[in-house]
């Protein structure tokens, strides 16, 4: 029976799935955006989430706690200093999306992004009415005139000469 058991094995064996999860966790961590399999995708959100979720409790207790899942320390540190502040006021949860892209043209695999949210966007603060803040305040600057055209030797020469 498969009661409470909501995950796929992905045709692995159990200590593989979690290592194949590890290094998907790091890899996104690193890059902030990774593309995989739909199904990989579905299991590693979670998972990537409830990192980020023990990171942000910034206490040496969660920085043993998951660094028992990614070895790296290098992407540890990143987690803790940068992902973990990122989403300091945020609620629990929603720290990843998975963007569905196309088939493999090989085996015909569902292809997904799965990518932390507020990556490759630079947000403008914005006032309260939903615009950008110092918009009001920023004039149009000026445009600038055109160059003089460059006359051609033909035209220069005539010009000369109806001048005589």
């Amino acid at each position: 029976m498969r009661h409470r058991n909501r995950r796929g094995r992905l045709g692995k064996k159990t200590e593989h799935r979690l290592m194949m999860l590890r290094n998907m966790a790091s890899s996104l961590f690193d890059k902030e955006r990774i593309m995989t399999t739909m199904p990989k995708a579905k299991q590693l959100r979670p998972f990537a989430e409830k990192l980020i979720t023990l990171a942000r409790r910034q206490d040496l207790h969660s920085r043993r706690l998951m660094l028992q899942q990614i070895h790296d320390k290098r992407i540890a540190k990143k987690l803790f200093e940068v992902i973990a502040l990122r989403y300091k006021d945020e609620k629990d949860g929603g720290y990843t999306r998975i963007v569905p892209y196309r088939s493999r043209w090989g085996d015909g695999a569902e292809l997904a992004f799965v990518e932390l949210k507020g990556f490759g966007a630079v947000e403008e603060p914005k006032d309260k009415k939903g615009g950008k803040k110092g918009a009001a305040k920023k004039e149009a600057a000026p445009k600038k005139e055109a160059a003089p055209k460059k006359e051609s030797k033909k035209e220069a020469a005539s010009k000369k000469e109806s001048e005589k």
